[in-house]
This record gives structure tokens, C-alpha cells and sequence, in this order.
């Protein structure tokens, strides 16, 4: 987790500082707040709304609690119901109706 912190941190650095490739205003307000921008138009519990990402066309989602695990954070691959895992884990996508898996 704490290297995700320094890598989200080092690539929003790069993004500002190179004109035109900044993220909307909106979408570095929720990843500053730790947030997740996800597609849904409602947060999934246990996160809360926290107003939009990507120019109002998501929603940004803060963790309320500390022991829930985003997917990709885990080692996982968020992937379509219609794709079979041969090990699915615990973990969040950003698409509903997706799952997590370890090895598809």
C-alpha cells in the first residue's frame, strides 16, 4: 500500500508537470483524499460518495474503513462475469458485476 502511495504520487507529479496531461481538476481533488474513481454512480459499501472524478462521468468513492482491499492493490485482475477464474479473491473492481481474480 505504501508503495501505491509513492507510485500515485510520483505519476501525479509527472502529469502536472507536463502542460496538457493533467488530470481533471475534480479527479486529482478525489485521488488527493485517497479516493477511487469508479463507474458506478453510487459508492458500494464501505465507501462513501465524495462528489466526481473524470469531469463528472464517475464517481469518486473515499474507504470509510481501513481492511478493505482494492483488487489490483491485492495482486488481482478485475475481469468480465463472463470470463471464468480459476482462483477469484477478495477485492473491489471498478465495473460492476466484475469479479477479481488471481489467475483467469
Amino acid at each position: 500500500m505504501e508503495l501505491f502511495s509513492c507510485l500515485m504520487a510520483l505519476l501525479l507529479f509527472l502529469l502536472q508537470a507536463v502542460p496538457g496531461l493533467g488530470l481533471p481538476r475534480d479527479t486529482l481533488h478525489c485521488l488527493e483524499y485517497h479516493g477511487y474513481c469508479f463507474h458506478l454512480k453510487s459508492c458500494p459499501e464501505p465507501f462513501a460518495a465524495f462528489g466526481t472524478c473524470y469531469r463528472r462521468r464517475r464517481t469518486c468513492c473515499v474507504d470509510t474503513t481501513s481492511n478493505f482491499h482494492i483488487c489490483q492493490e491485492e495482486g488481482g485482475h478485475c475481469v468480465p462475469p463472463e470470463i471464468r477464474c480459476v482462483q477469484e479473491q477478495e477485492g473491489l473492481c471498478p465495473r460492476r458485476g466484475w469479479k477479481c481474480c488471481t489467475e483467469v
